[in-house]
């Protein structure tokens, strides 16, 4: 009796050719579709528009002959996901909303929805892969990178458990995008030639502050630009390197107005509408509670880097919990604090409070609220939020 299989069908390539090789592999395959989202405000026009990718996911189950369910999670994608992106941006944090969506909805309400159908297994488009190693006599889940470097989504997976990695399935996770592409034209599939979706998971490519304001109210403030020689305070132990720099309007000078700092993130280049400047100028800090964003100009300002992060205690988790660190012990591990970025090097230690992440070079953009990811080679270890 073949394993029973649900993929999720997005209405792109990549779940498309995900269902035919699970097919080919000889599992039992059926296609589940999620709408998460109804709301439009926002929303670039023309971007993701979940109608079409219903239709084009119901021609591709039908061409490839497998049965099709469609299932709405907008109610717990707004809870879980939307709500929480909402909730981190009034504190002047920058959410991962994909992160989220991988640990919430996919791989928590989406697979207990398959299982219900009597899956084994939920298969998505992912590009990354699993395996399946014997730990005390136990099964137990790696995951590692896809073998793609430009399209490796092992960081949107980040925040997974081996209970859901156990029931994960990722079978284009060996192919390159252009054999994937190839695959998809070979069996004419209608998605072969699809752009890929971009923007926040299952919402689209969205104008941030417009989005934002149908919770966050916009409210005037000052844009104060640093100096390049602004000199920052020398910070000698790891729990004060970690903080996040504070400046006050006296350490610059006004330059411009922005709608609220909560619109805005450290490392955003575009939307500040300010100009007169030889190099780009870059946000280095926010400050929601007096509304103030603080702006640099150029890659290299010295309040765009740190060298230290915290990730606290409750926000920490191990995708292999055999191998979690405990207070007091320091590893070397590769780490990335955002989607695409290169592995840096860096040393973790373990604390009561959390673990700091002390890198081997400064890295530009360290963001409250996001997720620094760990890695030993392309097995991704752990992850946490960034305080």
């Amino acid at each position: 009796m073949p394993k029973k299989v649900v993929i999720g069908l997005s209405g792109g390539v990549d779940s498309s050719v995900a269902a035919y090789l699970l097919k080919q592999q000889g599992y039992e395959v059926e296609a589940m579709f999620m709408q998460n989202w109804h709301d439009a405000t926002g929303t670039l026009h023309g971007d993701c528009p979940w109608k079409d990718d219903l239709a084009v996911a119901q021609l591709v189950a039908r061409q490839l002959d497998i049965p099709f369910h469609f299932i709405d999670l907008s109610a717990p994608y707004r809870q879980k996901v939307v709500d929480y992106m909402f909730a981190e941006y009034e504190k002047g944090r920058t959410p991962n909303p994909d992160v989220l969506c991988n640990r919430e909805i996919k791989f928590d309400v989406f697979l207990k929805a398959c299982l219900a159908l009597g899956a084994d297994y939920v298969g998505t488009g992912h590009y990354c892969r699993t395996e399946t190693i014997a730990v005390g006599g136990r099964p137990t889940y790696r995951l590692l990178a896809g073998s793609d470097p430009n399209k490796d989504q092992s960081y949107f997976l980040c925040q997974l458990s081996q209970p859901q990695l156990a029931k994960a399935l990722f079978p284009i996770g060996h192919l390159l995008k252009p054999e994937v592409r190839k695959i998809a034209a070979q069996l004419n599939l209608p998605t072969a030639n699809k752009k890929d979706s971009q923007g926040i998971c299952f919402v689209g490519k969205v104008d941030l502050p417009v989005f934002l304001q149908q919770k966050l109210k916009a409210k005037q403030g000052e844009i104060v630009e640093l100096p390049k020689d602004i000199r920052l305070p020398q910070r000698s132990t790891l729990e004060a390197q970690a903080q996040p720099y504070r400046f006050s309007p006296s350490d610059g000078k006004r330059i411009g107005e922005h709608g609220g700092a909560h619109f805005y993130t450290v490392g955003q280049r575009k939307g500040l509408g300010v100009g007169g400047h030889v190099e780009p100028l870059f946000v280095v800090a926010t400050d929601v509670e007096h509304n103030v964003v603080y702006v640099g100009e150029g890659h290299a300002h010295p309040a765009l880097s740190r060298s230290v992060l915290l990730t606290p205690a409750g926000e920490v988790r191990w995708l292999r919990p055999d191998l979690a660190m405990h207070a007091g012990e320091q590893r070397s591990y590769l780490v990335r604090i955002r989607y695409r970025q290169p592995l840096q090097q860096a040393t973790l230690h373990c604390r009561r409070e959390g673990v700091y992440v002390a890198f081997a070079e400064p890295q530009r953009g360290v963001t409250s609220g996001q997720f620094a990811a760990w890695y030993d080679g392309e097995e991704l270890l752990g992850s946490g939020v960034i305080a």
